[in-house]
């Protein structure tokens, strides 16, 4: 069985750009705004790094999301589902970097995963 490791963290903040100084400011992470989005990312070395999602009504005040690295989304995905998880986004393309999708375990928490 491949390794599945944590690869990215997104954070929720009202605010992106205070989001982004504050952790910036505090612990010296790289913080820059991805291309064509309202999204920011930061680089935490040695990782793994991340992003900003504005608060909205997709993502909560105080929400955390992990992403796990998989081979096949569309395959992990399914397994989710037969193991009592559900989808809530299919598998998406990150423009220039690969693809994305989430799930909810069956305790309510939303988890990513990545390819790419």
């Amino acid at each position: 069985m491949a390794a599945n490791p944590i690869v990215h963290i997104e954070l929720s903040a009202v605010d992106l750009q205070s989001a982004g100084k504050f952790y910036g400011d505090l612990f010296g992470w790289t913080v820059k705004p991805f291309a064509g989005s309202d999204y920011l990312t930061f680089e935490a070395p040695p990782g793994p790094g991340g992003g900003f999602n504005v608060v909205d009504k997709e993502h909560k005040r105080g929400e955390i999301i992990p992403y796990i690295q998989v081979d096949d989304i569309e395959a992990v995905l399914a397994k989710i589902v037969a193991h009592g998880g559900k989808t809530i986004r299919e598998k998406s393309e990150i423009p220039g970097e690969g693809h994305f999708g989430i799930f909810e375990d069956p305790s309510g928490n939303r988890v990513g995963l990545f390819s790419g």
